[in-house]
């Protein structure tokens, strides 16, 4: 069987690793949420971003990609070591049941994914809920030394939209990104000494989402 693991957050778009298969399918149980800091690639310490983890919910599910990986022990401990440095704000390594569309029956079991200990007392990185609004005010603003904030929140919209299972979550707040922006494009938008109301495109503004605006 090898290793195989769940995608579901900025692995999608970019796994960063060599792979042997990618299956689109879902698992059960799991809803994300943006509840986790992340203070060494799209944020810093004294401004994280907020990233994409898991959150247990009896009757969710959550669409992703398996990703296999065969070669031997070697291969796997390798790229472990990799993912772990990289999902180092996850605590905790779970392993669970892998589903094909249409398919009663898991496809894979024993897939493994990194998730977060909701919890501020045992885990550090653990944000807690939030207001749409605040988190896509947080989103906006934060970057780091990979780049910024509302480029993974951006990258995973598209990454959702390129298997063809899209989270009305992650476009509700992307959208909420979005108006956050274009309110900022507007205060520094001048036309001599009157504010530029001219509209934006659905697509501007996504690209926009994906450059760094002048503070």
């Amino acid at each position: 069987m090898g290793l195989w693991i769940f995608a579901y957050g900025s692995l999608l778009s970019n796994p960063g690793f060599e792979y042997d298969e990618k299956i689109i399918g879902f698992i059960k149980h799991y809803r994300r949420v943006f509840d986790l800091a992340c203070i060494d690639h799209r944020g810093t310490p004294d401004f994280p971003a907020r990233t994409c983890t898991l959150e247990e919910e009896k009757e969710a599910v959550c669409w992703g990609v398996a990703y296999s990986v065969k070669g031997g022990l070697e291969k796997e401990r390798a790229i472990l070591q990799y993912l772990e440095r990289r999902e180092c704000e996850y605590d905790l390594k779970v392993y669970t049941d892998f589903y094909r569309e249409g398919e009663d029956s898991p496809t894979l079991t024993g897939v493994m994914l990194f998730i977060s200990t909701p919890d501020e007392e045992t885990n550090k990185y653990y944000l807690g809920p939030a207001s749409v609004e605040n988190m896509a005010s947080q989103i906006a603003e934060a970057t780091g030394p990979c780049g910024n904030n509302r480029d993974y929140l951006f990258h995973l919209e598209k990454a959702l939209f390129d298997i063809g299972h899209e989270d009305s979550s992650v476009i509700e707040l992307a959208n909420e990104v979005r108006k956050v922006l274009g309110r900022r494009k507007r205060r520094i938008c001048k036309c001599g000494n009157v504010a530029c109301n001219s509209m934006i495109s659905t697509t501007q503004m996504y690209l926009m989402g994906n450059s760094q605006v002048t503070q």
